[in-house]
């Protein structure tokens, strides 16, 4: 089993090479002034995300929950080896959990009282990572009629049980439907009518942070400032309260199904934003939502651009000041913005 833990530390490589993200812009604070997070940023954080050593043990925080190790473990020698957790990985004395609940491996050495590793907390995306792991893994064995499998094997099977888990995320069903939708009204001074209750409801939710989700993941991971994740949660509760607003508010015929668009994309990226959170006690619920923020953010955006398109074209224009004018101009003011900071020496 030494061999199965040796090539498991390749994995981590693996993981990140299928999570990296392209930047986006996303507002914190209210749909007034939206920052900006670039590419780079969220690559780094990616990075940063995947080889945070919390107490300097040797694994990363994600992997230690895969060996049954807390992430919060202050303790480099978990298991009382007389050695670090990293160089007891590395001599193949512990395994993944899924691999130690094969029955082959439960000759290999554990932890000093005889005991296998706990499994990673029942609920969490690390469990279910390593469910679909061992799944994956025994059939890949079994096809190799029971040989060991190669570290290439290895990391394709990881690969492939991080894109089954990413593409459940995906799959979640939608906050709500058109028939949770009323619709009511049409015309100019019904959508006049609806910007100004929507602003409203943004305005009411608005949290109390003063950067995006991603910063602060980027303070909570690179700086361990605990009061990020809790910036975190209050972006997003805003994004869901912001989404069951809009779901009870009369909406314009003409509006109706992008209004569906936006709550359901503000509520999709309020799951995401909330995995965030997760950072310090399920590393990998972090990572794969990381992975999906791009196209959250992408329906985001385009929800924006079909609603001040809407406008447009119902000769419909409403100066800044005017209520709902935000909410109807979002997208034109991200890029007027984007375009003077550009323009500046």
């Amino acid at each position: 089993m030494g061999k199965i833990s040796g090539t498991w530390r390749i994995v981590g490589a693996t993981l990140l090479s299928a999570v990296f993200v392209v930047g986006a812009y996303v507002f914190a604070q209210g749909v007034g002034a939206p920052p900006v997070a670039e590419a780079s940023t969220e690559t780094a954080l990616l990075q940063a995300l995947a080889t945070k050593d919390s107490n300097g043990d040797g694994l990363p925080d994600w992997e230690k929950v895969l060996y049954g190790i807390p992430v919060n473990a202050t303790t480099t020698d978990y298991f009382h080896l007389g050695m670090t957790d990293g160089e007891a990985v590395a001599r193949g004395l512990i395994v993944p959990t899924a691999i130690a609940n094969i029955s082959a491996a439960t000759s290999s050495p554990s932890a000093s009282d005889g005991s296998l590793p706990p499994p990673p907390a029942a609920g969490t995306i690390t469990a279910a990572f390593t469910k679909n792991f061992l799944t994956l893994y025994l059939s890949a064995k079994q096809a190799n009629g029971g040989a060991p499998l190669s570290q290439t094997d290895t990391m394709t099977i990881a690969q492939e049980a991080l894109n089954q888990l990413a593409q459940m995320v995906t799959a979640a069903p939608n906050f709500k439907s058109a028939q949770d939708l009323t619709v009511s009204g049409s015309g100019p001074d019904a959508l006049k009518a609806f910007a100004a209750a929507a602003g409203a409801i943004f305005a009411k939710n608005t949290s109390n942070a003063t950067t995006s989700e991603i910063n602060y993941l980027k303070y909570a991971v690179e700086g361990n400032d605990a009061s990020a994740l809790t910036h975190i949660a209050s972006i997003a509760k805003a994004y869901r309260d912001i989404a069951a607003g809009l779901a009870v508010l009369p909406v314009p015929e003409e509006l109706s199904t992008t209004d569906l668009m936006l709550i359901n994309a503000l509520a999709r990226i309020s799951q995401i934003t909330s995995d965030f959170t997760r950072a310090n006690t399920d590393p990998l619920a972090t990572i794969l939502a990381l992975k999906q923020y791009p196209q959250a953010v992408l329906a985001l955006n385009t929800a924006f651009t079909y609603i001040g398109t809407t406008y447009k074209d119902a000769g419909i224009t409403l100066p800044a000041g005017t209520p709902g004018a935000s909410f109807v101009n979002l997208i034109t003011d991200i890029a007027a913005n984007q375009n003077a900071a550009s323009s500046q020496p």
